[in-house]
């Protein structure tokens, strides 16, 4: 490995975190990402909660936010079986890397430690889906211990903190969804590593132009934000 791809990881790596703080945490800004404006959609449906006893609504919803999940867990599954696979047709696979144009040969241990990386982002990405789908099997019990109409009205109070725990385990939920799902769209900038590091950085900086598009100027952020005091 060279200067060039050592320069190139820790750019990766940088706005990697970056983009995540910006896009989950960052507060100061005033103009608020699609991940935050759906965590206050979130919080406004599960206190909508309160005010109907049929909550059969509310378990599909949350059923249909776990069978997503799940999907991504077991694709990161394929995906790191497949990054086994790549270690154990190195040769072959760098065989066909020598004959493409523009590639920077960086010899064997490079390889292999280029697929240990991508091996570790889908590792990180499947820990992230399954703590997600965890996280949505217990805010479904909690959704079940918001009390009905009749003992919320007797109760306001005790009503409040049964939703305010739900609400909370949705949002951690959905952000640790979003960091599994933020893993696989970085790994196919990660994917132009195995060219040269300029593509690796070329590739990783359109990928979060296109998450930052999304996030902070797409057409699902101007829908949710219509008609909405957020």
């Amino acid at each position: 490995m060279i200067v060039s791809d050592y320069i190139a990881l820790v750019l990766f790596g940088c706005m990697w975190l970056g983009f995540s703080w910006t896009s989950s945490s960052a507060r100061q800004f005033k103009r608020k990402s699609l991940t935050r404006i759906m965590s206050e959609h979130r919080r406004r449906w599960i206190q909508n909660s309160l005010m109907r006893d049929l909550k059969m609504i509310d378990t599909q919803i949350i059923a249909g936010l776990q069978n997503g999940t799940a999907f991504f867990a077991s694709t990161t599954i394929f995906a790191i079986g497949g990054c086994f696979a790549l270690l154990g047709s190195t040769e072959q696979v760098q065989a066909i890397l020598n004959d493409l144009p523009y590639v920077v040969q960086g010899g064997r241990t490079a390889y292999e430690l280029k697929v240990a990386g991508l091996t570790c982002i889908f590792a990180y990405a499947f820990f992230k889906f399954g703590w997600s789908y965890r996280l949505f099997n217990y805010c479904s019990i909690l959704m079940g211990a918001i009390p009905m109409m009749g003992e919320a009205a007797k109760d306001p109070d005790a009503a409040e903190r049964a939703a305010q725990r739900a609400i909370q385990l949705n949002i951690m939920a959905g952000k640790h969804f979003n960091a599994g799902l933020r893993a696989i769209f970085l790994s196919i900038g990660y994917l132009g590593w195995f060219i040269s590091p300029y593509m690796f950085i070329g590739l990783t900086v359109f990928v979060v132009a296109v998450l930052a598009h999304r996030q902070f100027f797409s057409d699902a952020r101007a829908a949710l934000l219509e008609n909405m005091d957020l």
